[in-house]
């Protein structure tokens, strides 16, 4: 199949690397002004991966976008508002296209979901699904498979992706629950900011209460929307638990224990966004959310995060 990735970062050249693997015919954009683009042309190498010649570079997007029968698109969740309108300018008929949101987070100062936002700006028709789950590029690349999961509204959808996408390096399961699948992948991203923090102070052994209590007040909250809170116990949230707040490779785990000892971080970490939003669906719903209630106020209120973090965990007793 034809399938253009639209981002040309850590994640969005993984995902040409992959779709090129698995016998697709792919063409990765990035902005005219993209660095990792440009550094992609040269050496056809990043960071992470090294880019076959067969894997088509361009900074045009229409062309990238005419010529696909799938669209990935792999960009900064925030940036998604302003580039559906971006696709919008091009003219072109979206509708027979199949998009896959790769990229995990809420919009801030709403709080919606990213397919949310897709169908807002592009049309409630369109054929949009999201990829989210375990694993790590730098692993992907050595051969370590994991198992992933796509969602969409119809199932129809989810089912043809899987069948394009499905390989011994990455098994897919089907996600029932989009609302579910979708808060859970965005809001592991905060524990795992949680779990960096811990990390930073050596209190690593509370992890487990972290995990525990992550998933439960997670739960909750998708019940309050109207998900299936069991979805959190699934591949886009417990289920990335590991690659989140153990891995020396996760983003997320890594700013909460850089911010915690004093390290610059200049890599995105979702989940600083990410707990804002959360914020706000914390007060529409009326969920308390202990966890990211504790990282938005260290890292947005600049409250004291041993004293943060020990009140979290030091908490009235409640039952279980």
């Amino acid at each position: 199949m034809k399938i253009s990735v639209l981002g040309c970062g850590r994640w969005g050249s993984f995902h040409a690397w992959y779709a090129n693997r698995i016998g697709h015919e792919v063409m990765l954009w990035g902005r005219p002004s993209s660095g990792h683009l440009s550094a992609l042309k040269e050496t056809r190498k990043n960071e992470y991966l090294t880019l076959p010649e067969s894997v088509q570079l361009t900074d045009d997007l229409k062309t990238a976008v005419e010529r696909a029968e799938i669209i990935v698109i792999s960009i900064s969740s925030q940036q998604l508002r302003s580039f559906c309108r971006d696709l919008l300018t091009l003219g072109l008929d979206l509708s027979a296209k199949k998009f896959v949101l790769c990229m995990k987070g809420l919009e801030i100062g709403t709080g919606k979901r990213l397919t949310t936002v897709f169908y807002e700006e592009l049309g409630s028709s369109m054929q949009v699904a999201v990829w989210v789950g375990p694993g790590h590029v730098q692993d992907f690349v050595r051969g370590i498979p994991n198992c992933m999961v796509i969602a969409a509204r119809e199932m129809k959808l989810t089912r043809g992706l899987v069948e394009a996408f499905s390989s011994p390096l990455i098994r897919f399961y089907y996600g029932e629950d989009l609302l579910g699948t979708e808060i859970g992948a965005a809001s592991k991203n905060v524990i795992g900011l949680a779990a960096g923090m811990l990390d930073g102070f050596g209190y690593s052994s509370l992890k487990g209460a972290l995990m525990a209590r992550g998933t439960h007040e997670l739960s909750r909250l998708i019940e309050a929307m109207g998900g299936d809170r069991m979805t959190v116990y699934g591949l886009s949230h417990l289920g990335d638990y590991e690659a989140t707040l153990f891995s020396p490779h996760s983003n997320n785990r890594r700013f909460g224990e850089d911010f915690i000892t004093g390290k610059p971080f200049t890599k995105l970490a979702e989940g600083v966004y990410t707990v804002e939003a959360l914020m706000d669906l914390s007060r529409e719903f009326h969920v308390e959310l202990p966890i990211c209630a504790t990282v938005y106020a260290i890292i947005h209120e600049h409250k004291d995060p041993k004293e943060q973090l020990m009140q979290l965990f030091m908490r009235a007793t409640k039952a279980e």
